[in-house]
């Protein structure tokens, strides 16, 4: 089995997504992170408290469990999707679509870190990631999601190469935008969701027209990208 590989994912929109889910070491050492983070805050909010007395006491268990159970949850429905310490790792939750992590998922996957900590030390966790291609605890196969490394995505790539053509009409500025970016989305879209977008703008495709309309409106992108010539 190959311990680094990649997870591909297609969105609604089918747009292709290649995901590197994080291995038993990383994640390891973002649950530790985190350990640490909540104990520091444990004991200062027993520090805190103790001159409460009783009620103290009372509102030091409910933080405790605020921590155990609220942490992870209100950081991975946070914008970055991790907590602390699996940002500090370069990680995040996702979907199993690459989508953001939904609020019913995030509590599930976090509700049965119960059974993942099994029989002692998140050992029955530890195996489960160790035996799958997509490193999935219980708690991610009972929710859909996946933890994975959270590396920049560069929206828009180089165009792939075609012949430069004007389009067959002028075009506003926010047709021209829709295009070019429509083209650097390519290395992103399946083949088959790539042509099934240009074919809505098989009407600025310059003729012939008939075929595949991709290679044409691609020809278009270059051209008002200020390409001439030879194929770019």
């Amino acid at each position: 089995m190959p311990l680094d590989t990649l997870y591909l994912a297609e969105t609604p929109e089918g747009i292709a997504l290649a995901l590197r889910p994080a291995g038993l070491v990383a994640r390891g050492l973002a649950w530790m992170i985190d350990l640490a983070i909540r104990l520091g805050l444990l004991v200062a909010a027993s520090i805190v408290l103790r001159a409460l007395g009783g009620f103290g006491g009372a509102l030091l268990l409910i933080t405790y469990f605020a921590l155990e159970w609220g942490y992870p949850v209100v950081f991975e429905l946070s914008k970055s999707g991790a907590t602390p310490g699996k940002r500090i790792m370069g990680l995040q939750v996702v979907m199993d679509s690459g989508l953001p992590v939904t609020p019913g998922a995030s509590i599930v996957r976090n509700l049965l870190r119960t059974a993942d900590f099994l029989p002692f030390l998140y050992a029955f966790g530890a195996a489960t990631l160790l035996l799958r291609a997509d490193f999935k605890r219980l708690g991610d196969l009972a929710a859909g999601t996946l933890v994975v490394y959270s590396e920049s995505v560069t929206l828009h790539g180089a165009l792939p190469p075609a012949d430069p053509m004007p389009p067959a009409r002028t075009l506003t500025q926010t047709e021209q935008a829709a295009v070019v970016a429509w083209a650097g989305r390519a290395p992103r879209l399946t083949p088959a969701r790539f042509e099934e977008l240009a074919e809505l703008a098989d009407s600025i495709a310059p003729a012939p027209q008939g075929g595949a309309t991709a290679p044409r409106l691609l020809g278009v992108a270059h051209w008002l990208l200020g390409h001439r010539g030879a194929p770019r």
